[in-house]
């Protein structure tokens, strides 16, 4: 008999890791190199999407700490520096990505995604960030600071939602996750008694 951990009680998995760290240093690219800043306070990027994707393949504790784990690790390159108060959004995509990966294994389609992907947009990207971006950085009185940055991050990720459900959503088209066995998610057997 040896002692190895039951499947239902493991841990993550170093195919696990292993991808997550591939999401995650795939997402700190997408946010330094391939975005568009109009201005200091706007970004469009879809860094976004491999997040979600930790989450929706992983489960939400993977998706968590690729969130974190992006925006400290892309922070280290950014001039502003990292401010842990930030770090809230992206650990949200990841954790809703999971916290829906059963509803999306039932189908991927954009009505789907975009339902999965709201709740981190309204609630992180767009509720909080606009909160600590008002307290942070608004000269002047909070609650214009907050109406500034409400109206125009709601723009920018009105935009990049539409982004990062048609680059998810045609990943998933093109069969790759199911080509290398990471979806769809299996139900777990039940063992017989």
């Amino acid at each position: 008999m040896t002692n190895q951990p039951s499947p239902n009680r493991r841990g993550m998995t170093t195919k696990t890791l292993a991808y997550c760290a591939l999401l995650a240093a795939l997402s700190v690219v997408l946010a330094r190199l391939f975005n568009l800043m109009p201005n200091e306070s706007t970004r469009f990027s879809i860094e976004a999407v491999p997040i979600f994707l930790a989450g929706m393949l992983f489960g939400p504790l993977s998706g968590g700490l690729v969130g974190f784990a992006a925006d400290f690790v892309g922070c280290l390159f950014s001039p502003y520096g990292y401010n842990p108060i930030f770090c809230v959004p992206p650990i949200l995509y990841g954790v809703f990505g999971g916290l829906f990966r059963y509803y999306l294994n039932n189908g991927v389609n954009p009505l789907r995604l975009t339902l999965s992907f709201l709740p981190p947009v309204i609630l992180g990207s767009i509720l909080y960030q606009s909160c600590t971006l008002a307290y942070m950085y608004y000269d002047g009185v909070f609650f214009q600071g907050l109406i500034y940055y409400l109206s125009t991050r709601s723009v920018q990720f009105a935009i990049t939602l539409v982004l990062d459900v048609l680059i998810i959503y045609l990943l998933f088209q093109a069969g790759i996750f199911r080509r290398i066995g990471i979806w769809p998610l299996r139900r777990k057997e039940k063992k017989p008694e």
